[in-house]
């Protein structure tokens, strides 16, 4: 050891910094630049102490040359006097508990590992082969700091030859926390009524697949339904045992399957190719694939093998499988092997099993790309537990804890100047999944070290969130901050284009199903006018009765006949809509006996879905009547149908009216489809293009379910071509994305600006 008193650097880089790989390659860089002193994990993320002639150099390297998977936001030094000067670099053990840094999600199988578990050696055929450059994170992580100890690896321990690759700053398995082999890792068997089936089970689960099976696959964030995309009597098979006619299947191929049955852009390949590995829609092209995979839909939802096991399987099969969430019809993601045996049993012949826990339900991401760029629709494994950078003015945001809606359930969590936006936790109705809602939140608040100072819910009372929000926000002395469900989208886009919070107000467009408006009633057709602190209602699509309440959110007919009554159309409606019980619907939408007036733009997909022939009776799945009519327009081109701006709202009895005459006198449908949403969108764009004009807002927002649709999203941006517009990249315009809206909200009513 040399002299004391020697100065150096005490240097902290904060971010998602843990778990990537980041201690190693500090190691390789101090080696590289001559550096001594030590690097370690601490709670607030990664911690150096240094002393060279390259301090500087070193300094700038650390968030220039981070590891892939890292996200450095700041590399803070002040200076560090050493007592005794230090002899070489090392990387030193972990301190402390809690968690101010960041856990990094789901990584998809490297190209070493990839490599690795096809070549000889003692890792070939080992389907949980990883390193620090992918491989499970989130879904194994029971506490911070991020060590092998806090994870589900604890029941595991390394064999001589694991460790000795685990201890080596050299190698890329230096503190890869899931790091194994087949002599000390989790174990991989078929299963089939109940018991295991001797041999080797990537080979036995292969040969079942080819034959026709359908299979329950174990992989990183619960279990998968799997069979052969291309055996239509097996896709088939899957649809009546899982009691899901319609909806369509997620798909895996390796990059030339999914060549075989679509044509990926060089963008859409590259967000393929990220080691978040999501479903990402595609256009269907070339070989086509049975019907019964996506039914009416021209577009399928491809992700590439995103775990070693799933790569083996897919060289072993030789083709595209279906790969579609293993729950009952509503319920969460099967995550445990007796759970699987005891839900999964009526839909899969086997079972491909492990031993490793899930720790953390994750679905899979579902994504898409688009000529405005990538949209997220649907966070999960891969992007959870990424985080968001607050907008400029938001540094100082309490914690906050928002709720999120009813469907597509997610929570927020804002904290030192970000924002972590949850995975897709499902529709809240369902009793189990209410359950993992309330468990995902303790397990947020707890992994990330929470004190809560504020709460943010939704505006409807009956929503389960709310009602939530309400009870915990008096449990714990905190206020309760209730935010109008379409304010919150318009904050969800904002904060996703990281507009400044004294940016000025913004017209935002906001298309959904249904949201409790200030005045009571259902909204969901909006133009508004605001910022984060506050927003105003400008002009909406004229209210119509939802006519059976609920039930108008699954049957189309039901709006069709809302909206023709509305025109002036009732004798067309009987002609059409011959058969059903009208003069009782009739009477209740008169007497306003559970038929509360909506101005909801997605039941108006619904009444044209319904016009159109394309939903006859309850739709399948939530949003299936707008898919159909986004599918039916195709690329179709088609001038705009009217609609009147009235003081009552934006009324669509014009295009209506226009509609049903065009179907009447025989015009094909993919062209009413495309003349109503280019109607649509140049109604809704007209009062905001005047917002902008006017000098009362400074840019135009799109947000909302509706905004899912490519083709509405094209059109309104055409309406709007010359002005600022905002649309969502990272959060999704639907629900998944309403908790940070409500949560930005609540920072700035809270600390005003």
């Amino acid at each position: 050891m040399g002299g004391r008193g020697l100065e150096g650097r005490r240097i902290r880089v904060r971010g998602q910094v843990q778990g990537v790989g980041f201690r190693p390659f500090v190691w390789q860089l101090a080696e590289r630049m001559g550096i001594a002193g030590e690097v370690l994990n601490d709670p607030e993320g990664v911690l150096i102490f240094a002393q060279g002639a390259a301090l500087d150099a070193f300094a700038a390297a650390l968030a220039r040359e981070a590891p892939g998977l890292a996200r450095v936001e700041a590399v803070e030094a002040v200076p560090h006097l050493f007592a005794v000067a230090p002899d070489g670099f090392r990387i030193a053990a972990s301190r402390g508990t809690g968690a101010e840094t960041r856990i990094a999600p789901d990584a998809a199988t490297c190209p070493a590992c990839l490599a690795e578990i096809r070549a000889d050696g003692r890792r070939r055929g080992y389907a949980f082969t990883n390193c620090t450059h992918c491989g499970p994170r989130f879904t194994i992580v029971t506490g911070l700091p991020y060590d092998r100890a806090r994870t589900a690896m604890a029941a595991f321990p390394l064999c001589p030859a694991c460790r000795a690759d685990y201890e080596n700053p050299a190698d890329r398995r230096f503190h890869a926390q899931p790091v194994a082999c087949p002599d000390c890792g989790p174990r991989l068997w078929l299963e089939e009524g109940g018991a295991e089936v001797p041999g080797e089970a990537v080979a036995l689960a292969a040969a079942r697949l080819k034959a026709g099976a359908v299979l329950a696959v174990k992989g990183l964030g619960g279990f998968h339904l799997a069979c052969d995309a291309r055996n239509g009597a097996a896709v088939a098979r899957l649809r009546a045992r899982k009691r899901r006619p319609r909806k369509p299947f997620a798909l895996m191929g390796t990059p030339e399957m999914i060549r075989a049955h679509a044509t990926p852009s060089e963008a859409e390949a590259a967000r393929l190719m990220d080691p978040a590995a999501p479903i990402l829609l595609l256009a269907a092209a070339g070989a086509a694939l049975p019907g019964a995979v996506a039914p009416g839909q021209p577009l399928l939802g491809w992700m590439l093998p995103h775990t070693p096991l799933h790569h083996l399987l897919l060289d072993a099969f030789g083709g595209p499988l279906v790969m579609t969430s293993g729950n009952l019809s509503g319920e969460p993601q099967v995550t445990g092997n007796d759970a699987a045996r005891d839900k999964l049993a009526g839909f899969a012949d086997a079972f491909l099993m492990h031993d490793r826990a899930i720790v953390r339900r994750l679905d899979d991401g579902v994504e898409r790309v688009l000529p405005s760029g990538p949209m997220i629709l649907r966070r999960g494994r891969g992007r959870v537990p990424e985080v968001l950078p607050l907008p400029e003015g938001f540094a100082a945001a309490p914690v906050v804890l928002a709720a999120g809606g009813q469907m597509k359930g997610a929570l927020c969590l804002t904290k030192g100047g970000a924002a972590l936006l949850s995975h897709h936790l499902g529709d809240l109705d369902e009793p189990l999944t209410w359950g993992e809602y309330q468990a995902a939140e303790a397990d947020y608040a707890q992994i990330f070290g929470v004190r809560v100072a504020a709460r943010a819910c939704d505006l409807h009372p009956g929503y389960r969130t709310t009602q939530h929000a309400e009870a915990r926000a008096a449990a714990e002395g905190v206020p309760l901050i209730r935010v109008q469900h379409h304010h919150a989208h318009l904050a969800a886009a904002l904060a996703d284009a990281g507009w400044a919070r004294e940016a000025g107000p913004v017209a935002g467009i906001v298309l959904d199903g249904l949201g409790y408006g200030t005045d009571g009633t259902l909204w969901g057709g909006e133009v508004l006018l605001g910022d984060y602190a506050a927003a105003a209602r400008v002009a909406h699509l004229t209210p119509a009765p939802l006519i059976g309440g609920d039930a108008a959110n699954r049957e189309p007919w039901r709006n069709l006949l809302a909206r023709l009554d509305a025109a002036g159309l009732a004798a067309e409606a009987d002609r059409v809509l011959a058969g059903r019980p009208l003069a009782l619907m009739r009477q209740a939408a008169r007497a306003g006996v559970n038929a509360p007036p909506s101005s909801s733009a997605g039941r108006l997909f619904d009444a044209v879905a319904a016009a159109l022939g394309q939903v006859a009776g309850a739709q399948s799945f939530e949003g299936e009547a707008g898919m159909a009519v986004e599918a039916l327009a195709g690329e179709t081109r088609a001038a705009p149908y009217p609609f009147d701006e009235t003081p009552a709202g934006i009324d669509p009895a014009p295009m209506v009216a226009a509609m049903m005459a065009d179907l009447a006198a025989g015009r094909p449908g993919a062209e009413v489809a495309a003349a109503f949403q280019a109607g649509l969108a140049r109604a809704v764009c007209a009062p905001a293009r005047r917002l902008v004009a006017a000098g009362q807002a400074r840019a135009v927002a799109l947000s909302g379910g509706c905004f899912q649709n490519a083709r509405l999203l094209a059109l309104c941006l055409a309406e709007l071509d010359g002005l600022p517009v905002l649309v969502h990249h990272r959060v999704p315009p639907n629900d998944g994305g309403l908790a940070l809206g409500q949560a930005l909200v609540a920072a700035a009513r809270l600390a005003p600006g």
